[in-house]
């Protein structure tokens, strides 16, 4: 095969990997999950916050995930720590109908600021915190930043978030070569193109400063980030910012961009710890 091709297809599959979890699943499968769930605590609109833990958490998939899959491992382990736990689907497109998170990103940040205020109605809370994995980790900052977003928000915990684009190991550096293919992104998956580094949408999010006052910011990420690359763009500068590499955590944690968002304990533990500062406890390779 010619190595421009070779590029090519490697370039297509990163990008449809950016954020996956897994494809949608069928609607009587989602609907049946979606009942299990709530059954357990999740997305259950008759929740209320404790006074130990007195903000509800709105989780936050990444791009081609969705409200269950992307959560199936850290919301119930919320649930269980006593918080009130929410999840939204967003970004949908008339013409990807069974995949999420493709559309343009100040769009789904729109959806997000609809959904919090729902779950702040529901709840009777003044604030929510914020967790997102992948895109989900940077798109609510276009929330706080530009819809108003910071007033009802306590603290945003990003996992493996593209906060300053990605590189995919280089590749979209290919794309000029690839006459149409930038076209295609951006008509077709609008949020595939907003989250290459460099891109409009970025270069506006993060002018004039990472973070918006009165919000804390954490930011775990893993060295062997496979999507959102180089992994240190991924963090934050600013006041109340923590940024945390997970093998920092445990040398021998290998959790890549889908296991630090989805399943990866560490940092998982770290999510509890950034939601309840107060009594966090140290993160190690057995928590």
């Amino acid at each position: 095969m010619l190595p421009w091709r070779r590029a090519l297809r490697a370039l297509a599959a990163a990008l449809l990997v950016t954020g996956a979890v897994t494809l949608t699943p069928t609607a009587s499968a989602s609907a049946s999950v979606a009942e299990a769930t709530t059954s357990r605590g999740w997305n259950d609109y008759s929740c209320k916050p404790s006074t130990a833990h007195p903000r509800p958490v709105v989780l936050v998939h990444g791009t081609f995930g969705n409200s269950v899959d992307n959560w199936l491992v850290l919301a119930p382990y919320l649930v269980r720590r006593g918080y009130c736990v929410y999840s939204l689907d967003y970004g949908q497109l008339k013409d990807v109908p069974f995949f999420h998170g493709l559309g343009p990103i100040d769009k789904s940040a729109e959806q997000l600021d609809g959904f919090v205020d729902k779950v702040l109605a529901s709840t009777g809370a003044e604030e929510a915190d914020l967790v997102g994995h992948s895109q989900g980790g940077m798109m609510p900052r276009h929330y706080l930043k530009f819809l108003g977003g910071a007033d009802k928000v306590n603290a945003l915990i990003g996992l493996a978030p593209d906060n300053h684009g990605t590189t995919l190991l280089g590749l979209t550096k290919l794309l000029p070569y690839f006459p149409g293919v930038e076209d295609l992104l951006t008509t077709k998956t609008p949020s595939l193109a907003d989250q290459v580094a460099g891109s409009p949408f970025l270069t506006r999010l993060n002018k004039g400063g990472d973070t918006v006052p009165g919000v804390r910011y954490t930011v775990i990420a893993t060295k062997y980030d496979e999507v959102v690359t180089p992994y240190r763009s991924q963090f934050l500068d600013g006041p109340d910012v923590r940024n945390v590499t997970v093998q920092d955590l445990c040398r021998v944690d290998v959790a890549e961009h889908l296991a630090v968002g989805v399943l990866d304990r560490v940092a998982h533990h770290e999510v509890a710890n950034a939601l309840d500062p107060e009594h966090a406890t140290p993160s190690t390779c057995l928590s």
